[in-house]
């Protein structure tokens, strides 16, 4: 049996990455975080999206939010809205956490050594997310390196694989995925501003992309959204 740790934020790409991964047919672990994050709201969809999709175990992992300052998501600070596609695309957004993908995968690395696991799955996109430099080829292959350097594992001869299936498709190819592999959209969260009620703003940067994914698919998105 093939294992592997899945991040899973319990947003769109997230859920997509986890059902391919179980379609690869690999025994999937489901790791999240909570870290102070506003949109706290995914962890719940997390929560169901992990159930639905079968996985073997899922686990929150609380990371202290002190360490994360100057981002939009864990700070006082306006998350950005309305913004166009340019600027969308423009510099490495104020909704950037410091090291986030970094912190995450030696997590997962630890784990996967733990079960073990010798691949991570992540749903990282360098088409819709090109801002975030922990977002890249790059720097997932650099991270593959490290991990066949750094663990007593891949010294002793199980060499880790870090999967980042997502990386080259636009939103609308991997809504079209999501939905070929069964994957209940209904239950994933991607606002980085949701109102209290839980309902997304419809106007920050991910909510944008998604609902642009969507149109692009020609297909309805099942979410509730606040503004039109």
């Amino acid at each position: 049996m093939k294992h592997a740790v899945v991040l899973l934020s319990g947003g769109l790409d997230s859920a997509t990455t986890l059902a391919m991964a179980r379609a690869q047919g690999y025994v999937t672990y489901a790791l999240s975080f909570d870290y102070g994050q506003r949109h706290a709201a995914e962890l719940e969809a997390a929560r169901k999206v992990a159930a639905s999709l079968g996985v073997k175990e899922h686990r929150v992992v609380k990371i202290d939010n002190g360490i994360f300052a100057g981002s939009a998501l864990t700070d006082k600070i306006e998350v950005p809205k309305g913004r166009s596609a340019k600027e969308i695309g423009d510099g490495i957004p104020v909704t950037y956490v410091p090291a986030r993908n970094t912190l995450f995968l030696a997590h997962a690395l630890a784990w996967a050594e733990t079960i073990p696991a010798g691949h991570i799955f992540l749903g990282v996109n360098a088409i819709d997310y090109s801002g975030y430099p922990d977002c890249r080829p790059e720097f997932i292959a650099m991270f593959e390196m490290l991990a066949n350097l750094g663990t007593k594992a891949a010294i002793e001869g199980m060499r880790f694989q870090i999967h980042a299936p997502l990386i080259k498709m636009s939103k609308a190819q991997i809504i079209c995925q999501a939905r070929d592999l069964g994957v209940d959209l209904a239950l994933t969260h991607s606002c980085y501003d949701p109102l209290p009620d839980g309902r997304a703003c419809g106007q920050c940067d991910s909510c944008q992309l998604r609902r642009s994914g969507f149109r692009e698919a020609n297909l309805a998105d099942p979410i509730p959204y606040a503004a039109a």
